[in-house]
C-alpha cells in the first residue's frame, strides 16, 4: 500500500488536524516507511509461537470465594441518607 499527499490530507481531516501542503508532502515518505515496517511484520513466521499475555510466566493467585460477613443490611443502610425496602434510595437522574 502506498500513501500519497491526498491520503495524508484525508487522514488529517478525519483526525481533525489542520495540516499544510508542505507538511502533507513531508509526511508521505514517513507514512510509507511505517507501512513498509508493518508489511515486514506480516511476513514473519509466527506459527510456532504460542500466544501469550506477558513476557514472563504469570499465574493468578486466587482466594476462596466465601461469604465472610453477611446479614448486615440494616447496619449498612443505617449510614445511607435514604433507604427503602432494604435498598439504597437515590434521586432519579434519567427521565
Amino acid at each position: 500500500m502506498s500513501v500519497d499527499t491526498a491520503t495524508v490530507k484525508k487522514v488529517a481531516s478525519l483526525a481533525r488536524i489542520a495540516i499544510s501542503d508542505s507538511d502533507a508532502e513531508r509526511l508521505v515518505p514517513e507514512l510509507n516507511n511505517i507501512l513498509g515496517w508493518i508489511e515486514q511484520l506480516g511476513e514473519v513466521d509466527t506459527s510456532s509461537v504460542e500466544p501469550m499475555t506477558a513476557v514472563i510466566p504469570n499465574t493468578l493467585r486466587l482466594r476462596e470465594d466465601v461469604v465472610t460477613e453477611g446479614g448486615q443490611r440494616d447496619a449498612i443502610l443505617a449510614n445511607a441518607p435514604q433507604g427503602d425496602h432494604g435498598f439504597f434510595t437515590v434521586p432519579k437522574v434519567v427521565e
